[in-house]
């Protein structure tokens, strides 16, 4: 019997999505604007707080951005510890404009698969969320992150040990819970997008 079958301390990393801002609910890349939760992101965001409460935590990180830190604090996490490397992937010039704007000029364009001129590279948000997951393996227990879509999406791909652009393949929505942990040794996806 593997040891993660005889641990009773569940290995698992939790993430939330932040919830809703203007530019979320306007399909816009926001990455370094540091823009607050609408009304309803308000609301949604305190909505997580009952769900989260039943489970305890032992390590508690966030995004630096304020969207990310204030859903963590109205779901009940007020003292979440910033990570720098949670921040949401850098989209340079496309800070702000939504992917059929962008694709005026690049058709077919997507984060995943074509560069973000002054950008990040998926390579680049790779190492940072690869940092991210060693942290949360190293903690006995459960780790719970709050950031944004596609840095969760990647943070996800490489828990699994899949390619960073295979973050892909994970919708994900705001104000959501998604739990990764092990099926018997095996990276896996507990729970997606709820």
């Amino acid at each position: 019997m593997s040891h993660q079958e005889t641990d009773p301390t569940p290995h698992e990393l939790w993430l939330v999505r932040h919830g809703e801002t203007e530019w979320s609910r306007d399909g816009k890349h926001t990455s370094i604007t540091d823009l607050d939760l609408t009304e309803t992101g308000v609301e949604v965001a305190r909505a997580l707080a009952p769900q989260l409460a039943a489970t305890s935590f032992d390590q508690v990180l966030t995004s630096p951005r304020t969207r990310a830190w204030r859903t963590a604090a109205l779901a009940g996490f007020p003292d979440a510890e910033v990570d720098e490397d949670l921040a949401e992937w850098a989209y340079g010039e496309y800070e702000g404009v939504t992917t059929p704007e962008i694709r005026e000029s690049v058709p077919g364009w997507t984060v995943w698969t074509h560069p973000s001129p002054g950008g990040e590279s998926a390579a680049q948000v790779a190492a940072r969320l690869d940092r991210v997951v060693r942290r949360a393996r190293e903690v006995p227990g459960r780790t719970l992150a709050f950031a944004h879509g596609h840095s969760l999406r990647v943070l996800a791909a490489r828990w699994l040990g899949l390619p960073a652009t295979d973050g892909r393949l994970l919708r994900l929505d705001t104000s959501t819970v998604s739990v990764l942990g092990f099926e018997r040794e095996c990276p896996a996806v507990l729970r997606w997008n709820a």
